[in-house]
């Protein structure tokens, strides 16, 4: 069940009051509304249907965090991705419509993905992209099915088997659409070690 706006308002209001930077997710224009009477500064993101408050622009990561999507339909899940990464303190770069059925266009993106520390791929219908950005990195690469696709593609479902079933190690797999997910755990691989404080 979906939380009603009011739940929303309310949840977002109490996170305003402790944390610079805050996001939500799955929302809509007029919870954004509602939102900015709370912070003006409030942004919405209509692709990836997010509200992000973004006052913390601190840099926490060691390098690099790059989103790269197969097909045009699966940008608003990956952009879910990036915005969640940059609100965690990570520089992004994004890549767009690369996916297999035109090879030539993620092998023309070969050297900025190696300057990546991780790689968020997002990919519906046979899920194949992130196999193959795999192969092209030796970094971790977060994969995201998405529900993009017809015919067999069962709403994402054939993305994650295959993504499961990836031969290429370093390739881990996050739930279908789950662009908030990969992108936080992008943030958690690139962030900056700092010793645990002792008192």
């Amino acid at each position: 069940m979906e939380k009603q706006r009011e739940q929303v308002v309310a949840i977002f209001e109490k996170l305003v009051a402790r944390s610079a930077n805050v996001l939500v997710t799955r929302t809509d224009r007029d919870t954004f509304g509602e939102l900015r009477n709370v912070a003006t500064d409030a942004e919405w993101h209509e692709s990836a249907k997010m509200v992000r408050l973004y006052r913390d622009k601190t840099e926490r990561g060691v390098g690099e965090i790059t989103v790269v999507t197969a097909g045009t339909s699966d940008i608003p899940v990956a952009e879910e991705a990036a915005l969640t990464a940059e609100a965690m303190g990570n520089r992004v770069r994004r890549v767009w419509d690369a996916g297999v059925a035109g090879i030539h266009r993620i092998l023309a993106e070969r050297a900025l993905l190696r300057q990546a520390r991780v790689v968020v791929v997002a990919a519906g219908m046979e899920g194949a992209l992130p196999s193959v950005v795999g192969g092209l990195v030796s970094v971790p690469v977060i994969a995201v099915p998405t529900s993009i696709g017809y015919g067999a593609s069962f709403s994402g479902v054939a993305a994650l088997l295959g993504m499961l079933n990836s031969c290429s190690s370093n390739v881990s797999v996050v739930n279908i659409d789950n662009g908030f997910g990969a992108g936080f755990v992008a943030s958690l691989i690139n962030r900056k070690w700092e010793a645990p404080h002792v008192e």
